[in-house]
């Protein structure tokens, strides 16, 4: 999938903003020549999700789990473990965004907002925002109380879809941009949007939850990342660092203040940490839409525009990198981003709504010791 550095609407999933930009087929022709981009890559995934390898396969498991990308460089230890399981179901009932519907997912809502200012919301909408941000955050604090050595990722991923829609809420990346997953769970060195599947967590693992629920049409992000058992102490330094350079972020929100001021606060908590702040992906407006304007950077010298103002609400979401290395690589299943010195990455992300005298943190959870006291 092509990939989209500077796009104003989302590089949360830069890689993936200019796919699925044509028109929904209603009829598709199945072979991959006449397929659009994003249905090629629905259809890859489809393929890889459910094939069968030989017996001879080297990268076939005695369990029968297997690495459908065995020849790719990977840069880290970490491997995927296919197949997937099937896309989960959402009762009828249950409200869903536009591109749950759609074959290629596409956000239509999204590419029809693009370029126009950032929302400012009504009280109503911002009291929205708090039912669904707080809903958020009860399905994260769930998902991560089962987090354990022996825990596969794909069993994350069913209780996050399985609390999400007991609250009646749909879980916003699936068939997000075909995104076949309820949640994202990035282990180790992948920095974001790893695909939950069939691998189990090992004691010492680090790995990210990211959450975002659909619910009385607004959407709530928020993401943290979790020790798996005993981690070592650069695993501590590296989470502590990130959790550290949001909060340092979240101290600056208020009326008047600069997006683009953000990564100079954050930058400094990284480097004097040992880390580096990640360039390919950003935080993003969000209500109605998954994404939209603000563009919030995470690193400094950054060209952001715009102006806090009170009834903005957008997400902060650095992902710090173990080592001077900010750069990354994806993975072929055209989603998972993993550092490219295969080092460790860490990642937290609070949904904020700027207020008339300061922000309002609508994702806040409970204090984690882990993170803050010795």
């Amino acid at each position: 999938m092509p990939q989209t550095r500077n796009s104003g609407i989302l590089l949360l999933h830069s890689r993936l903003l200019q796919v699925g930009m044509g028109a929904s087929i209603s009829e598709p022709d199945h072979t991959l020549a006449n397929l659009e981009p994003s249905q090629k890559t629905h259809r890859v995934i489809h393929d890889i999700a459910t094939r069968q390898p030989l017996l001879d396969d080297p990268n076939i498991s005695k369990d029968g789990t297997f690495n459908p990308f065995g020849s790719f460089p990977f840069t880290g230890s970490l491997r995927p473990k296919y197949p997937l399981g099937p896309k989960r179901i959402v009762p009828e009932h249950i409200d869903r965004p536009d591109y749950a519907k759609d074959v290629s997912g596409t956000p239509f809502s999204e590419r029809s907002e693009a370029g126009k200012p950032v929302r400012i919301l009504s009280e109503v909408e911002q009291e929205k925002m708090r039912t669904v941000c707080r809903l958020a955050r009860e399905v994260l604090d769930i998902a991560a109380s089962h987090i354990k050595p022996g825990v596969t990722t794909d069993e994350i991923d069913e209780i996050v879809h399985n609390e999400t829609i007991k609250r009646n809420a749909y879980p916003s990346t699936l068939n997000y941009r075909t995104f076949p997953k309820s949640v994202c769970t990035s282990v180790n060195e992948v920095i974001c949007h790893g695909i939950p599947d069939q691998r189990r967590l090992q004691e010492g693992d680090i790995v990210n939850i990211d959450v975002t629920l659909y619910y009385d049409k607004f959407h709530g992000d928020l993401n943290e990342t979790y020790p798996v058992g005993r981690v070592d102490d650069d695993s501590k330094k590296l989470m502590r660092a990130a959790r550290e350079s949001l909060d340092q972020a979240i101290k600056l929100c208020k009326p008047g203040a600069l997006f683009r001021d953000l990564g100079k606060t954050i930058e400094p908590v990284a480097r004097a940490a040992g880390c580096s702040v990640v360039r390919d992906y950003c935080g993003h407006g969000i209500h109605e839409l998954f994404h939209s304007s603000p563009n919030v950077p995470h690193y400094a010298n950054n060209r952001a525009v715009g102006t806090m103002k009170p009834g903005m609400c957008f997400t902060i979401e650095p992902m710090l990198n173990f080592g001077t290395k900010f750069d990354l690589m994806h993975w072929p299943d055209d989603w998972t981003a993993a550092t490219s010195n295969g080092k460790r990455s860490a990642q937290f992300e609070e949904t904020l709504l700027i207020t008339e005298t300061g922000v309002e943190v609508l994702t806040a959870g409970k204090r984690r010791t882990d993170l803050y006291d010795d």
